[in-house]
């Protein structure tokens, strides 16, 4: 085995989440103990940190992990247990792309799924009940992935996990520590999502953030000198979602729950309506498809880079923009009163919209960094919805007004990448 590092200094003094602990942390996992001693010489430039790897499940679970000494592929693969834990719900542990979705049959891992989270790295998900997202798709942290189950191999339900470094099974960390196997792990998969709406009434949209806190979700809203607002609606593992509802001018909460493909729309008076609609692979998205003044609700296929806006329960509206690892967006870029389409490309920060009528050609601008979520919105209060993203590991919004000017907020959590 080759060198791995050249001269880089490590910390062993600074917190958990810190370069040094991680890269520490790397080699360890990377080299056995005998050749640890003898990294520090010229060499090959180092691999990148590793994600940070959290549990496989939705916030505040706890699930115990088994292993073996013949256990396949590899010692360090993971068999996560608890009690009734047939169809229970498995999420990403940190954001990647979707890079396999398949089915052994009655052998090996039956259905799997695959992540590729950059870099090298990759998580690997089998034995499970059903699968609900699709080859190349964009997925974050602690998005469902599917069910676990007891398919291919397996003599009874459970999870295999699986994290790995260059197709390596590595041993397994979850939020920057090393797992014990047979301890009990809570899961620390609770990461904010960022949203944006005229919550106020005032005119112009607030920064809000989704926290998936343990059991229920959180809406935490920015108010200026003020503590966030708090709205508890939906499980932790739900999408977000948020609109008009009512029609009276100001932005409301709600959810979408992928398996069961419900939607939890809450008005400001509190009351819940709840509907399906969508399968359980699509994307919620959310709009005034027909400028009535009310929000109305839709999906994004990623199998297939397709909008399916719902005017109303019989009128659906299907147009193709994007591709399959596209991110959809939607707002009102030209003010007319309607809401219009586009997509988002994280790898190339490229936003692509389309504006009424949808026949009019897409027009395309590069804004935002890698790994940013994007989360347009109307900042000055103008009508017109304008480009902006949200960075994980600084949980800051970067908002770009039409003339080029960009301005920055932090509000929500940071994660460790």
């Amino acid at each position: 085995m080759g060198q791995l590092w050249s001269l880089v200094p490590v910390s062993h003094s600074g917190s958990k989440g810190t370069l040094g602990m991680r890269l520490s942390r790397l080699v360890a996992a990377a080299c056995p103990p005998a050749l640890v001693l003898g990294v520090l010489g010229a060499g090959p430039a180092a691999a990148a940190p590793a994600p940070d790897w959290e549990s496989p499940f939705p916030c505040g679970q706890q699930w115990v992990g088994s292993t073996r000494s013949s256990h396949s592929p590899s010692y360090y693969s993971v068999d996560f247990n608890r009690p009734d834990d047939l169809e229970d719900l498995v999420t990403a542990t940190a954001p990647g792309v979707v890079t396999r979705v398949a089915n052994t049959g009655s052998t090996s891992y039956g259905q799997y799924i695959i992540v590729d989270h950059g870099d090298g790295y990759n998580s690997l998900y089998a034995h499970m009940h059903a699968q609900y997202v699709t080859t190349g798709q964009r997925v974050d942290q602690g998005h469902v992935l599917g069910l676990v189950g007891s398919s291919g191999g397996s003599t009874g339900p459970h999870l295999h996990f699986e994290e790995k470094l260059w197709s390596q099974v590595q041993r397994p960390y979850f939020h920057q520590s090393a797992y014990s196997f047979g301890s009990t792990l809570t899961s620390r998969n609770c990461p904010d999502v960022p949203l944006a709406g005229n919550f106020n009434g005032s005119g112009g949209d607030e920064w809000a953030v989704y926290r998936r806190a343990p059991g229920n979700g959180v809406f935490r809203i920015y108010r200026e000198g003020a503590k966030p607002l708090r709205i508890t609606l939906g499980y932790g593992a739900d999408t977000p979602v948020v609109g008009d509802w009512d029609g009276n001018g100001k932005t409301d909460v709600g959810v979408r729950r992928p398996g069961l493909k419900e939607w939890m729309l809450r008005t400001s008076d509190g009351r819940v309506r709840k509907f399906t609609y969508g399968w359980r692979s699509d994307v919620p998205v959310t709009g005034d498809w027909d400028g009535d003044g009310t929000t109305e609700v839709g999906v994004w296929r990623p199998s297939t880079a397709t909008f399916r806006l719902r005017v109303s329960a019989g009128d659906v509206r299907v147009t193709k923009l994007g591709s399959v690892g596209s991110l959809p967006v939607t707002g009102d870029w030209n003010g007319d009163g309607m809401s219009d389409i586009g997509v988002y490309n994280p790898g190339s920060r490229q936003f692509t919209i389309r504006n009424r009528p949808i026949g009019a050609a897409p027009r395309t601008y590069t804004f935002g960094k890698s790994r940013d979520i994007p989360v347009p919105g109307d900042w000055d209060g103008n009508g017109r919805t304008n480009l902006a993203t949200w960075s994980p590991a600084t949980a800051t919004y970067a908002m770009r007004s039409p003339g080029g000017t960009v301005t920055t907020k932090k509000f929500g959590l940071e994660r460790i990448r």
